[in-house]
């Protein structure tokens, strides 16, 4: 009985490691650490297991967690938390507050509408900020709230321009996030109560599109993210502001999530601006930051980009196309112009990279040019383009467009 026992634990644990819990995975770095999959599609691509639909509206990506995938979208315009089994069927979808929509003066933002964030689930609690700052916490399995509140209302913020994108980020019990208020730039909550823990009053800047991510450097654990002008590290003990990089471009939107590696950050502003290498170190008893290099042809968008080998891969917003860099020189390894803009993600040594026509293509990384070894066309569910990030999983590839989610088995 007792070795069945530990036979079951042990392989829940191995079962829990191809869990993707939040947006961009265990780490926030879009790195999946799935092994065993197809180095090579079929003409028409890989097998299609399931479609499912109901998802409504939206952008979100997808968080999975023992056995069961979340995401987030727009139902008679009310944005909804939902939770699928890993055959496509609907468990339940719990309503989070109103949609977003575009101010009258917005014309060309109107078809922007739907859900923005990815939920995140941590310890059977799923986690969900909507675009118009409503924060939710709900039981994973039976999707009971918990608690909720509207971040707007406590921290005296206001609705983002196009709506709260951010995907909360969970750190032992602290529920972190960036309302953007005078009473509270950002914040830390308790997520088994919502209780405040800790708010900065002092960063003054409006919200970013960013999420966060965990920084730790010298003993000094931080939240970097970014704001509408600048990336930013603030301590998660206390809050306080630690540094700050003006990165600002045209359009006052920065979108992309930062990334970390061996005491180094990176951020990107799109809109012709670009991005930059940033060095952390140790002054006194703070952390600061100085630029290492300054490079204007990856100015990403909202696709995000990844760090794979000491390069970085991503797409340029103005002119579009793959790009890739050196990561400590910041010198241009490549750059295609021959697809449009889009979003990735990683595993088994390759990339996979999704345009936003629904274009996706297995790409090798280890060359110095864009090399693809396999693509197909993922179906449209409707107009729009393909802003929600791909993720892979137990040898499962997820696209969602709109109201529906696709799943392929990219297993050897």
């Amino acid at each position: 009985f007792i070795p069945f026992l530990l036979l079951c634990f042990f392989s829940s644990l191995i079962l829990s490691a191809h869990d993707w819990p939040q947006w961009r995975g265990p780490n926030r770095d879009n790195l999946s650490q799935e092994k065993g999959l197809l180095k090579q599609w079929p003409k028409d691509g890989p097998v299609l297991l399931w479609k499912a639909t109901g998802c409504g509206k939206g952008y979100s990506s997808v968080s999975i967690a023992n056995g069961r995938i979340y995401t987030a979208g727009i139902i008679n315009q009310q944005t909804h938390v939902l939770a699928f089994n890993t055959t496509g069927k609907l468990i339940w979808s719990v309503q989070n507050g109103p949609q977003w929509k575009a101010e009258s003066w917005m014309s060309w933002a109107a078809g922007y509408d739907g859900s923005r964030a990815t939920p995140t689930v941590a310890d059977e609690v799923v986690y969900h900020l909507s675009e118009t700052g409503q924060l939710l916490a709900l039981n994973a399995e039976t999707g009971k709230k918990i608690w909720t509140k509207s971040i707007t209302a406590e921290f005296k913020a206001d609705v983002p321009e196009y709506g709260y994108a951010e995907s909360v980020f969970i750190d032992g019990d602290k529920l972190l996030c960036y309302p953007g208020g005078s009473d509270g730039y950002m914040i830390a909550l308790n997520r088994n109560t919502g209780k405040l823990i800790w708010a900065n009053k002092i960063i003054g800047d409006k919200q970013g599109y960013a999420s966060i991510i965990k920084v730790e450097f010298s003993g000094v654990t931080m939240a970097v993210t970014m704001t509408e002008e600048a990336a930013i590290g603030v301590d998660m003990e206390s809050g306080r502001l630690l540094w700050r990089y003006e990165i600002i471009n045209q359009q006052r939107l920065n979108i992309a999530t930062p990334l970390h590696q061996d005491g180094h950050v990176y951020v990107t502003s799109g809109y012709g601006k670009g991005g930059a290498l940033l060095k952390l170190y140790k002054d006194k008893e703070t952390v600061k930051v100085r630029e290492v290099w300054f490079n204007k042809e990856l100015d990403n968008h909202h696709g995000g980009v990844i760090v794979y080998k000491n390069r970085i891969y991503g797409t340029g917003h103005d002119n579009g196309g793959w790009i890739c860099l050196d990561f400590l020189s910041g010198k241009k390894i490549y750059r295609t112009r021959d697809v449009g803009k889009g979003s990735l993600t990683c595993a088994d040594s390759l990339l996979y990279c999704l345009s936003e026509t629904g274009n996706m293509g297995l790409v090798d990384p280890a060359g110095d040019e864009y090399t693809v070894i396999s693509q197909f066309k993922v179906p449209r569910d409707g107009r729009g383009p393909f802003w929600a990030h791909p993720v892979i999983s137990d040898c499962i590839l997820y696209v969602r467009h709109n109201d529906s989610l696709y799943a392929y088995k990219i297993k050897k």
